[in-house]
Protein backbone atom coordinates (compact mmCIF):
# COMPACT_ATOMS: atom_id res chain seq x y z
CA UNK A 1 0.00 0.00 0.00
CA UNK A 2 0.85 3.57 -0.88
CA UNK A 3 -0.30 6.53 0.77
CA UNK A 4 0.23 10.30 -0.36
CA UNK A 5 -0.71 13.26 0.93
CA UNK A 6 -1.04 16.60 -0.67
CA UNK A 7 -0.31 19.79 0.88
CA UNK A 8 -0.04 23.39 -0.57
CA UNK A 9 -3.26 24.28 -1.93
CA UNK A 10 -4.70 27.76 -1.27
CA UNK A 11 -6.36 31.18 -2.77
CA UNK A 12 -4.29 33.51 -5.12
CA UNK A 13 -5.11 35.84 -7.30
CA UNK A 14 -4.17 35.65 -11.04
CA UNK A 15 -0.93 35.67 -12.12
CA UNK A 16 0.51 34.18 -9.05
CA UNK A 17 1.72 31.22 -7.59
CA UNK A 18 1.82 28.15 -5.60
CA UNK A 19 3.59 25.25 -4.90
CA UNK A 20 2.21 21.84 -4.57
CA UNK A 21 3.51 18.95 -2.58
CA UNK A 22 2.77 15.10 -2.42
CA UNK A 23 4.25 13.12 0.09
CA UNK A 24 4.83 9.46 -0.36
CA UNK A 25 4.95 6.88 2.24
CA UNK A 26 4.68 2.68 2.85
CA UNK A 27 5.79 0.33 -0.10
CA UNK A 28 6.82 2.88 -2.63
CA UNK A 29 9.16 0.99 -4.47
CA UNK A 30 6.76 0.03 -7.10
CA UNK A 31 4.96 3.61 -7.53
CA UNK A 32 7.69 5.31 -9.44
CA UNK A 33 5.22 7.15 -11.55
CA UNK A 34 3.75 10.28 -9.95
CA UNK A 35 1.01 12.42 -11.68
CA UNK A 36 -0.88 15.42 -10.78
CA UNK A 37 -4.73 15.35 -11.43
CA UNK A 38 -7.42 18.56 -11.63
CA UNK A 39 -11.06 18.22 -11.25
CA UNK A 40 -13.26 21.46 -11.28
CA UNK A 41 -16.73 21.00 -10.28
CA UNK A 42 -18.59 19.60 -13.05
CA UNK A 43 -15.84 18.87 -15.32
CA UNK A 44 -13.58 15.38 -15.69
CA UNK A 45 -10.91 14.85 -13.82
CA UNK A 46 -7.54 15.56 -16.12
CA UNK A 47 -4.27 14.86 -16.14
CA UNK A 48 -1.85 17.82 -15.11
CA UNK A 49 1.54 16.61 -15.17
CA UNK A 50 3.53 13.53 -14.39
CA UNK A 51 6.93 12.04 -13.41
CA UNK A 52 9.02 8.94 -14.23
CA UNK A 53 10.65 8.65 -10.86
CA UNK A 54 12.76 5.43 -11.56
CA UNK A 55 15.97 4.94 -13.39
CA UNK A 56 17.76 7.85 -12.07
CA UNK A 57 14.44 9.91 -12.52
CA UNK A 58 13.37 12.77 -14.28
CA UNK A 59 11.35 12.32 -17.17
CA UNK A 60 8.47 14.57 -16.83
CA UNK A 61 4.90 15.09 -18.76
CA UNK A 62 2.67 17.88 -19.11
CA UNK A 63 -0.60 18.61 -20.34
CA UNK A 64 -0.44 21.37 -23.17
CA UNK A 65 -2.71 24.03 -20.99
CA UNK A 66 0.08 23.95 -18.34
CA UNK A 67 3.23 23.55 -20.33
CA UNK A 68 5.49 26.51 -19.56
CA UNK A 69 3.41 27.48 -16.06
CA UNK A 70 3.70 24.31 -14.07
CA UNK A 71 6.77 22.10 -13.14
CA UNK A 72 6.99 19.04 -11.37
CA UNK A 73 9.86 17.89 -9.85
CA UNK A 74 10.93 15.42 -7.09
CA UNK A 75 13.00 14.68 -3.90
CA UNK A 76 13.92 11.10 -3.81
CA UNK A 77 15.24 11.36 -0.07
CA UNK A 78 12.15 12.82 0.87
CA UNK A 79 9.70 10.61 -1.42
CA UNK A 80 7.76 13.98 -2.25
CA UNK A 81 6.94 14.98 -5.78
CA UNK A 82 6.21 18.86 -5.91
CA UNK A 83 4.11 21.31 -8.66
CA UNK A 84 5.54 24.15 -9.10
CA UNK A 85 2.88 26.59 -10.70
CA UNK A 86 3.21 29.87 -11.85
CA UNK A 87 0.93 32.45 -13.71
CA UNK A 88 -2.22 30.70 -12.16
CA UNK A 89 -5.00 31.37 -13.97
CA UNK A 90 -8.88 31.38 -12.85
CA UNK A 91 -9.22 28.48 -15.01
CA UNK A 92 -6.79 26.37 -13.13
CA UNK A 93 -9.32 26.62 -10.48
CA UNK A 94 -9.70 22.80 -8.97
CA UNK A 95 -9.27 20.27 -6.42
CA UNK A 96 -5.71 18.85 -7.08
CA UNK A 97 -5.03 15.11 -6.37
CA UNK A 98 -1.49 13.20 -6.76
CA UNK A 99 -1.80 9.79 -7.85
CA UNK A 100 1.03 6.96 -7.64
CA UNK A 101 1.02 3.47 -10.17
CA UNK A 102 3.89 2.11 -11.22
CA UNK A 103 6.54 3.24 -13.71
CA UNK A 104 4.79 1.81 -16.97
CA UNK A 105 2.12 4.14 -16.46
CA UNK A 106 4.64 6.94 -17.25
CA UNK A 107 6.29 5.83 -19.77
CA UNK A 108 3.52 3.76 -21.36
CA UNK A 109 1.83 6.34 -22.86
CA UNK A 110 -1.10 6.73 -20.58
CA UNK A 111 0.19 8.99 -17.75
CA UNK A 112 -3.22 11.22 -18.00
CA UNK A 113 -5.92 8.25 -17.63
CA UNK A 114 -6.57 8.84 -14.23
CA UNK A 115 -7.86 5.11 -14.46
CA UNK A 116 -4.63 3.47 -14.46
CA UNK A 117 -3.20 4.87 -10.69
CA UNK A 118 -3.78 2.58 -8.05
CA UNK A 119 -3.31 5.15 -5.39
CA UNK A 120 -4.26 8.44 -4.48
CA UNK A 121 -4.09 11.37 -2.11
CA UNK A 122 -7.36 13.53 -0.64
CA UNK A 123 -6.65 16.25 -2.25
CA UNK A 124 -5.80 19.90 -1.84
CA UNK A 125 -7.84 22.89 -3.20
CA UNK A 126 -6.71 25.77 -5.33
CA UNK A 127 -8.53 28.24 -5.78
CA UNK A 128 -7.50 31.13 -8.51
CA UNK A 129 -9.20 34.75 -8.61
CA UNK A 130 -9.29 37.43 -11.65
Amino acid sequence: QVQLVESGGGSVQAGGSLRLSCAASGYTDNSDCMGWFRQAPGKEREGVAAIYTGGGGGVTYYADSVKGRFTISQDNAKNTVYLQMNGLKPEDTAMYYCAADHGPTCWGGSWSSSDDYAYWGQGTQVTVSS
